[in-house]
């Protein structure tokens, strides 16, 4: 379950390249692209550009290159040429990068335009929880630790946390142990060890959260319409508490 350090220096490196593409993905106009030319941009970049592979590609029968979900989608939106983005949406791009055989992962959810003000609230706070999780992070504490700092940020604002999915474990492969629950009890759970290497991705709701997944198999969304954000990491234990390997240049750690 945990790593030597020159693999998670493989791992960082693989971040650092995933980090590269959101910071592309940072300088596009949204407003009226399609999320299959989204899909097909981040494609071509990690292919062509940065040497690696797109690692949901193939995955789990999973045809592209990342996951767009937009507005009440909690998670696994599948790209479409007809689905264009507009001013006023939130859409998560949930992307993994393989690079010597290790696999990063990582997602962040963008402001489209002019967004209303709850919608902003929601996309800030969630990002906050995101960070609320990671500072959590240090050898000794336990998975507990870190969903309850989630959770109660969530709540503090009125939202949910949606329970159906949470982090994992990564390295050479995408879904390793342990699973990383997005809520929980303070000092319970796996105590986290030097060389640990997993995300943190929490999901949150405006409403409920409860979800429900539509035909296609893939498609999650909110059983009441409402919206839901995401944002993700890869981290890993260190000795004095927590890299974090998707790291992008305009980040700086949230308190």
């Amino acid at each position: 379950m945990t790593k030597r350090p020159e693999e998670i220096a493989l791992l960082a490196e693989s971040g650092k390249l995933l980090a590269q593409v959101f910071r592309h993905l940072d300088r596009l106009d949204l407003i009226g692209m399609s999320t299959m030319q989204v899909n097909d941009l981040v494609d071509d970049l990690i292919v062509t550009e940065l040497d690696a592979r797109p690692a949901s590609k193939g995955q789990y029968g999973y045809a592209y290159a990342l996951n767009s979900s937009r507005n009440n989608v909690v998670c696994h939106g599948v790209p479409s040429p007809t689905e264009l983005l507009q001013s006023g949406d939130i859409v998560n791009f949930d992307i993994t990068l393989e690079k010597n055989g290790y696999i990063a992962d990582s997602s962040k959810t963008y402001l489209v335009g002019e967004v209303s003000a709850p919608a902003k609230k929601l996309v800030q706070v969630t990002y906050e929880a995101m960070w609320k999780g990671i500072n959590a992070v240090r050898p000794g504490a336990r998975l507990g630790d870190v969903g309850h700092a989630i959770e109660r940020h969530a709540r503090r604002n009125g939202y949910s946390v949606v329970r159906e999915y949470c982090g994992h474990g990564i390295g050479r492969e995408m879904h390793e142990d342990p699973q990383v629950l997005h809520w929980g009890k303070p000092r319970t759970g796996l105590m986290l060890r030097e060389g640990m290497v997993f995300t943190i991705e929490p999901m949150i709701n405006q409403g409920r959260h409860t979800v429900h997944t539509e035909e296609d198999g893939w498609t999650v969304v909110t059983t009441d319409g409402q919206l839901s954000a995401q944002f993700e990491h890869t981290v890993a234990v260190t000795r004095n508490g927590v890299r974090v390997l998707t790291l992008r240049s305009d980040e700086k750690t949230v308190n």
